[in-house]
C-alpha cells in the first residue's frame, strides 16, 4: 500500500492540529484547577471524592484533584510542600496544628470572606471560633466531634462479657476487659488496645485529674509524677492481659484499619467519634460506641471539639474558587448528604437539621452520642503550641519503650516530660 499527500493537505491538516492545540490551550487556561488534600481512611476518600464530583457538575470551569494520606504520613507531607512552595489550595486542618500553620504565614485569612463567598453565620460564635487564631478566622469547622470507645459489640456478646457503657470507671473498664480476655472466645484477642501511647486518651485521663497537656501560655502542664502513674496504670493492664501484648499493640499506625479492633487483636480501641463510620465500613461485625470511663471524683475529661478544619493555603491562586468549594462543603444539603457525620455532626444547624432523617443507623448512632455527651464535657483546651505535632509521636515511641521493658515507667516519664517541653521550646 503506498501513501500519497500533497503540499495543500498538508497545510491544511497542519492547521486544523494548530487550531485544536490552540483550542484546547485556551480550555486549559480558563479552567481553574484546586488541589485538596486531607487525611483519612477509604470510606473518608470515597465520599470526599463524590462531594467533589458533585461540585464539579454544577461547576464545570472548575477541576479539583485530590490528595489522601494517613494520618501518620499527612503532617510531614504537607510540612514538605508547604516549606517547597507547593501547599494544596485546601489543606484539611487539625486544630493541634492550626495555631502554629497560621502564625507561620502559611494560611490565608478567610474574615474578608465571609457573608460573602463563606456564609456560616448558622455555624454559631463557638464553631467560627474554634477556626480563629489571634482573632482571624483561618479554618471552617468539618464537624463536631470528641473521644470514643470504639468496641465490637459482637465480640462482647460472644464472650458473654457486659461491654464498655458511659459513666463507667477505669477500673471498672479494667475488670471487663480482662473477664473478655479469660473468656478466650477468640485466639490472641484482648479487652482492649494499649492506650499508653494515645495523646487524646492522656488528655481526657489527666483532665479528670484536674490537669491538662499545655497551659494557656503554652508550656507543659503536667509532671513526671502524672506520667509515671500513667504508664504504670497501662503496665498493670498489660499483666492483668487486660489490653493487647506490645508486639500487637506495635502495629497500630495511629489509622482505622490498623487499629487493634480493625487488625482483630482486641475488642476495645479508642478513637474519635468521626470515625465511627470508617471503622464500621470495614467490619463485618457490629460495632458501638462510648465515653472513656471516668475516674471517680475526678472532673470532666472529655470536650466538644471541631474534629478537624479546612483551611487554605496563603499560596493559594485561586482563594474565591476555594473558598467557594468550602462554603459547598458545609452549606450545601446535598454535600451534606454525601459527607454524612463521618468527618463529625455538622456545625450548622440548618444542614444538621436536614441530615438527620437521610441518616443510617450508624451515622444516628453518632449523632445520638454527641447528643447524651455534650452535657458531661469539660471546656475547651487552649490550642497546642508550636513544636507540639511531635509530642504525640514521641509519646508513642516511649510507650512502646516503656511496654516492651526497654524502659522503666519512671524513665520513660521523665524522658517524656524533658523532651516534651524541649519540643515546645524549639518550636
Amino acid at each position: 500500500m503506498t501513501l500519497t499527500t500533497n503540499r495543500r493537505g498538508m497545510l491544511l491538516g497542519g492547521a486544523a492540529t494548530l487550531g485544536c492545540f490552540l483550542a484546547g490551550r485556551a480550555l486549559a487556561q480558563s479552567e481553574t484547577r484546586l488541589r485538596f488534600l486531607w487525611w483519612g481512611s477509604k470510606e473518608r476518600s470515597d465520599r470526599t471524592y463524590a462531594a467533589i464530583n458533585a461540585y464539579q457538575a454544577k461547576n464545570a470551569g472548575t477541576r479539583i484533584e485530590g490528595e489522601s494520606f494517613g494520618w501518620d504520613n499527612y503532617w510531614t507531607r504537607l510540612a514538605t510542600q508547604t516549606a517547597g512552595g507547593n501547599a494544596p489550595d485546601l489543606i484539611q486542618m487539625d486544630y493541634r496544628y492550626i495555631f502554629e500553620y497560621a502564625r507561620r504565614n502559611s494560611l490565608l485569612d478567610l474574615t474578608p470572606h465571609m457573608g460573602k463567598g463563606l456564609t456560616i453565620d448558622d455555624f454559631g460564635a463557638a464553631n467560627i471560633n474554634s477556626g480563629k487564631v489571634d482573632g482571624k478566622l483561618y479554618g471552617v469547622n468539618l464537624g463536631v466531634n470528641s473521644s470514643i470507645m470504639l468496641f465490637n459489640r459482637t465480640a462482647w456478646e460472644e464472650a458473654g462479657v457486659e461491654p464498655p457503657h458511659d459513666d463507667m470507671s477505669w477500673d471498672d473498664f479494667t475488670a471487663a476487659c480482662v473477664k473478655l480476655t479469660e473468656a478466650k472466645k477468640r485466639r490472641a484477642f484482648y479487652g482492649t488496645q494499649d492506650g499508653s501511647g494515645l495523646e487524646p486518651t492522656l488528655e481526657c485521663w489527666l483532665r479528670q485529674r484536674g490537669k491538662a497537656l499545655y497551659s494557656p501560655s503554652g508550656d507543659v502542664a503536667f509532671t513526671a509524677a502524672d506520667m509515671t502513674d500513667w504508664f504504670k496504670m497501662w503496665a498493670e493492664m498489660r499483666k492483668a492481659k487486660a489490653c493487647v501484648p506490645p508486639d500487637a499493640q506495635a502495629l497500630d499506625q495511629l489509622t482505622i484499619e490498623t487499629s487493634m479492633v480493625a487488625l482483630g487483636k482486641a475488642a476495645v480501641a479508642f478513637a474519635h467519634s468521626n470515625q465511627f463510620i470508617g471503622h464500621q465500613a470495614i467490619s463485618k461485625e457490629k460495632l458501638g460506641l462510648t465515653s472513656y470511663p471516668l475516674t471517680p471524683g475526678g472532673k470532666p475529661g472529655q470536650y466538644l471539639k471541631p474534629s478537624m478544619m479546612v483551611s487554605l493555603s496563603a499560596q493559594t491562586k485561586n482563594p474565591d474558587a476555594a473558598v467557594a468549594l468550602i462554603n459547598f462543603l458545609v452549606e450545601d444539603p446535598e454535600a451534606a448528604k454525601i459527607l454524612g457525620v463521618e468527618r463529625g455532626v455538622p456545625a450548622s444547624e440548618k444542614i444538621r437539621n436536614g441530615l438527620t432523617s437521610s441518616l443510617s443507623d450508624n451515622e444516628q448512632q453518632v449523632v445520638a452520642y454527641i447528643d447524651r455527651l455534650t452535657p458531661k464535657v469539660g471546656a475547651l483546651p487552649p490550642p497546642p503550641p508550636n513544636g507540639a505535632g511531635e509530642n504525640q509521636f514521641m509519646l508513642k515511641k516511649i510507650a512502646e519503650e516503656v511496654a516492651f521493658g526497654k524502659t522503666k515507667p519512671e524513665d520513660g516519664a521523665a524522658k517524656f516530660v524533658e523532651q516534651a517541653a524541649a519540643n515546645i521550646k524549639r518550636g
